[in-house]
């Protein structure tokens, strides 16, 4: 089985970037912690990251194209503006679990909307680093059904 993981703009500051908020994994610890999870569970993750909505959509549907069997996707700040990777989402069909290592829902007013989430079975927020592998394991139980 393979899951795309997809990360948005500045993911790729994580141990950078507002360690307050984000914590003081790298993007690279991240990986290769979500890479092991996968390992253990028998699933192959595709991991992408870019600062550019037009090349997170071309990877979006490239998951369909390929046979994913899934996303996990943190949008980053395209969360809350871009109605072009819902579109890119929904016209793949495939289950996607939307992941934010912040609480989202208690951060800036701006925050409070999310486009993608409507194309998403779930969302997981505020978990730090390990929402993602929770966001694995609840897509992988989810294609079991």
């Amino acid at each position: 089985m393979k899951i795309y993981i997809i990360n948005g703009p500045n993911l790729n500051m994580l141990g950078i970037r507002e360690p307050d908020k984000y914590g003081t994994d790298t993007y690279k610890s991240v990986v290769e912690m979500i890479d092991a999870h996968c390992s253990s569970l028998g699933v192959t993750p595709v991991f992408y990251q870019s600062n550019h909505e037009g090349d997170l959509v071309d990877k979006i549907q490239e998951a369909y194209f390929e046979g994913a069997a899934g996303i996990v996707i943190n949008p980053g700040a395209y969360t809350h503006t871009s109605i072009a990777l819902l579109d890119a989402v929904k016209s793949t069909m495939l289950p996607c679990v939307e992941i934010h290592i912040s609480k989202v829902e208690e951060r800036e007013d701006f925050r409070q909307v999310s486009y993608i989430r409507a194309a998403c079975i779930k969302t997981i927020t505020g978990h730090g680093v390990k929402g993602y592998t929770e966001a694995v394991d609840f897509l992988i139980d989810y294609l079991k059904k």
